[in-house]
């Protein structure tokens, strides 16, 4: 990728050596156990590489899917629009897109959308039906709600995010991956950001694959934490992003395409750090978006407050590891993590991001998770 072009000597940029090596050398652990097949990471500052490096079966030139990752771009590039003055959060769904209004939905409001609190978790969807504008909004029509919008916070994986997609289409009367792209991904010279990614660049892509055992029920007991939901996130859904025609949809919840350098350069870009200090986000904007909106709203799962700003998690209070974060992340940290064990966050007060990609999902979710955390724990400190 271009961006390669801008890396730094770490001392450069204020971080610390030893505190870099020992990130590195997390990341690549459980390629050298032999339980990923490869893995790619990038940390930035001030808008420049720190470092970008890919361990097992793959290259710096390797794409990965980083799937609920890409909530975090589609929310960006639904900011451009906050800021230019197309989008209102506060109007209903139904302002923009009128076909939504059946079963109850005609109350739901974007804003709820981006917090997960729209009450459609589990509206299906098959991602080809994106192609066809008919049979997308006979979807949007037939969906029914399982909740009162606005009464609680359950993780919507894919549904919510569909609908933003369509909201972005039709207030910048453009597809949504040519808006990614030219609104996002070449400002920012980030040639290998993709949301939709082209069959030419599919080679690239890195193959997922499942590995590990996953934990039983008396595994959770034993540990004192509770089984997680059977979701739309299955091993089949996941893996059918190695298949050219999902790869070409770009899902706007969970299909972008990318390297780990792309993730945390577009965090970088997010404050204009980047190497020609572009500022497509105001800090007016961000100061916005990021303010979390759910209240005290919390996860089903771990009974903590989900901290949810305009479609990316808030770090928060001690409690921060629960949302994708490291101990070591500032409150300020944000981001959005995804589905096997992808990494994407931007902390403002050291002003470190990181980009964390593997193709290889983990089925024990413990270890996954604990893998998280303890990288961001490591990026966290790496500021000298």
């Amino acid at each position: 990728m271009q961006g390669t072009d801008f890396q730094e000597d770490p001392a450069n940029l204020g971080i610390d050596p030893g505190r870099l090596q020992a990130l590195l050398n997390r990341a690549k652990q459980e390629v050298e156990e032999g339980l990923l097949p490869s893995c790619q990471i990038a940390i930035a500052r001030n808008g420049k590489l720190v470092a970008f490096e890919t361990f097992g079966n793959a290259t710096n030139d390797s794409l990965y899917c980083i799937f609920s990752s890409t909530k975090g771009i589609t929310s960006a590039a639904a900011w451009l629009l906050i800021q230019d003055g197309s989008l209102d959060v506060t109007r209903k769904v139904t302002e923009v897109i009128p076909e939504f209004a059946d079963n109850g939905k005609q109350d739901v409001t974007i804003e709820q959308l981006f917090t997960h609190t729209s009450g459609f978790p589990h509206a299906p969807f098959r991602p080809t039906d994106w192609n066809d504008t008919q049979r997308r909004l006979e979807r949007y029509s037939k969906w029914r709600l399982n909740w009162e919008p606005g009464s609680r916070f359950e993780y919507h994986p894919t549904s919510s995010m569909w609908v933003i997609a369509e909201i972005i289409e039709r207030l910048a009367g453009q597809s949504f991956s040519s808006f990614v792209r030219e609104r996002i991904s070449m400002p920012l010279n980030l040639p290998d950001l993709w949301v939709g990614c082209p069959e030419g660049q599919h080679h690239r892509i890195t193959e997922i694959m499942h590995v590990g055992d996953a934990l039983t029920s008396e595994d959770y007991a034993k540990l004192g934490v509770p089984e997680p939901p059977v979701t739309e996130v299955t091993e089949d859904a996941l893996t059918a992003f190695n298949t050219a025609d999902i790869r070409l949809v770009g899902v706007p919840g969970g299909g972008g395409i990318m390297s780990a350098a792309e993730i945390a350069l577009f965090y970088q870009g997010l404050f204009g750090n980047t190497h020609t200090s572009e500022k497509l986000w105001s800090q007016e904007t961000l100061n916005t978006v990021l303010q979390v909106r759910t209240g005290s709203l919390v996860d089903q799962l771990t009974d903590i407050p989900v901290n949810r700003a305009l479609g990316v998690s808030i770090s928060g209070d001690e409690n921060r590891n629960f949302r994708g974060f490291g101990h070591l992340n500032s409150p300020l940290a944000f981001g959005h993590a995804g589905a096997g064990g992808q990494i994407g966050w931007m902390d403002p007060q050291t002003g470190i991001s990181l980009g964390y990609c593997t193709n290889g999902h983990d089925r024990n979710r413990i270890r996954q998770g604990r893998r998280g955390v303890s990288l961001s724990n490591r990026a966290a400190q790496c500021a000298s």
